[in-house]
């Protein structure tokens, strides 16, 4: 499935270890908190793109950043970058985002790392896309398809329910709640806005 080889190939880039050692937890721990937190940066980026506007600007963010080659350290990782990113994806909703996160994880350790894991991620994801959307001949990628469609794989597996592969159930949600969750959030001034939460959000973006 489409979107279980992205996200799986988004959590390769992750160097899991380097943050379980930063942050003094289990590498379980932090995988649960990195698939926690991914869907609010996906998730905003999805929605910035829902336009053409956002879907330049986003383009353009991502041609400023190199693909990755081989697994990032944790010392590659640019945290200033990284935070002017959950800026400008997330806006002042950031912090409800990474609030709402937390408390769908059902785990005190996990609800802990997300906001300080959005500032480490977001880099990785820009990276992760610059490969998907730079690497194939450059050319202008269209909100309905090229990078609209990589962040809609990526939610897929984040939200489809395809994620629990590999990670405790215990402290992992229903995709279809995070979903919901973040459709109320980041959706809701949008077109798209009313009912089916982010899912339909994405159907409505990405799905024609």
């Amino acid at each position: 499935m489409a979107s279980e080889s992205e996200l799986n190939a988004l959590l390769g880039q992750v160097p899991v270890g380097d943050l379980a050692a930063k942050f003094g937890v289990d590498e379980a721990t932090v995988t649960a908190a990195v698939r926690q937190a991914l869907p609010g940066l996906v998730g905003g980026m999805a929605v910035n793109a829902s336009d053409e506007t956002g879907a330049a600007k986003l383009q353009a963010a991502v041609q400023k950043h190199q693909p990755a080659s081989g697994k990032p350290t944790l010392q590659a990782i640019d945290v200033e970058d990284g935070q002017k990113i959950v800026q400008h994806v997330l806006g002042d909703k950031k912090d409800d985002v990474a609030l709402a996160l937390g408390s769908q994880a059902g785990n005190s350790a996990v609800a802990d790392l997300v906001p300080q894991l959005l500032p480490l991620l977001a880099p990785l994801v820009m990276q992760f896309l610059a490969g998907k959307i730079g690497g194939g001949g450059g050319g202008t990628v269209s909100s309905g398809g090229g990078l609209g469609g990589v962040l809609g794989d990526l939610l897929g597996g984040l939200v489809g329910g395809g994620s629990n592969s590999g990670t405790k159930k215990k402290s992992e949600p229903a995709g279809g709640d995070i979903g919901d969750l973040l459709g109320g959030l980041l959706g809701g001034g949008g077109k798209n806005s009313g009912g089916g939460g982010l899912g339909g959000l994405l159907g409505g973006l990405f799905g024609k």
